[in-house]
């Protein structure tokens, strides 16, 4: 069974904590205010996808940016 490593919030870890806080916020908006807020869920599922695809994440650059380490550097 495969079990992330927890110890630290590294990169990877931190993007997908803000996928899943974007889709169920999404999904909450949708049901209180208006089904348009599911196009939000649909952007972040095409993102997941193209990341798998192309390993190209907005997202990942930043917060990247902002400081956070990738858990496996390249050295």
């Amino acid at each position: 069974m495969y079990k992330a490593q927890t110890d630290r919030w590294y990169l990877e870890r931190i993007i997908w904590l803000i996928a899943g806080v974007f889709a169920l916020a999404s999904a909450v908006f949708a049901w209180v205010w208006s089904p348009y807020w599911l196009i939000l869920t649909g952007l972040v599922g095409v993102n997941l996808i193209v990341f798998a695809f192309t390993g190209f994440c907005l997202m990942a650059n930043i917060v990247y940016k902002l400081g956070a380490t990738p858990r496996l550097q390249k050295g």
